[in-house]
């Protein structure tokens, strides 16, 4: 039967060469048997589960080399021949090889977007209404992780923002603490005026930006 495989880098494949015995005291010693031919390796490129984009691999051997860069791609690979050919897996196919393995993956992170009123740590009343989701979220989880990144426009000085940024991821870690969350499962930082959402110039009023992002994983 042969083996599957899930691959994201390169596989290099290669035959162990049989050893051969040598004689002593002027006696023949018959060779060792060779050793069977390893079974084939089915090798397959799945997109990322997250993000669903997929990747590229290069999996090749002695004889020769294929590039794997579709949803579903896949070869067989010996050490007597050169990988290939590719042909693409069905979903039925991939539910069939992998899905044990898929199945027992963590769950994908879930992102949450909070927005703050001009210039304080106050959430907007759309954004307050999200919470009960995010505190579900968690929840959800045996252990959850919950990063928590406060970000500003580009309205003040730099440093400033910083500072504002951090009010904010530290306001909702406070209201999430406060819910129940263990405070130890929570990171806090902030990208300032840093890593906005929207480009803007310096002292523009953007509320897309003044945000925190929250990752639950």
């Amino acid at each position: 039967m042969s083996r599957t495989r899930i691959g994201w880098a390169s596989l290099a494949l290669g035959l162990v060469a049989p050893v051969l015995l040598a004689g002593c005291g002027g006696k023949r010693v018959a060779p060792a048997a060779p050793a069977a031919a390893p079974a084939p390796v089915l090798i397959a490129l799945l997109p990322d589960p997250e993000t669903q984009v997929t990747g590229r691999i290069v999996v090749h051997n002695e004889f020769g080399a294929i590039d794997l860069s579709t949803p579903r791609a896949s070869i067989h690979a010996t050490g007597t021949a050169a990988p290939g050919p590719m042909t693409t897996l069905s979903d039925d196919e991939v539910q069939r090889l992998f899905g044990a393995a898929m199945a027992a993956l963590p769950p994908a992170p879930r992102h949450f977007i909070l927005q703050f009123k001009f210039e304080s740590d106050t959430l907007t009343d759309e954004s307050a209404a999200l919470v009960p989701a995010i505190l579900d979220a968690v929840k959800a989880l045996a252990v959850p992780e919950v990063m928590i990144v406060g970000h500003t426009d580009t309205m003040g000085e730099k440093k400033s923002n910083v500072a504002l940024g951090l009010r904010r991821a530290m306001r909702v870690r406070s209201i999430l603490v406060e819910a129940g969350l263990p405070p130890a499962t929570v990171d806090v930082t902030s990208h300032g005026e840093a890593d906005l959402a929207v480009k803007t110039r310096d002292n523009t009023p953007e509320p897309r930006n003044r945000r925190v992002e929250i990752t639950v994983r």
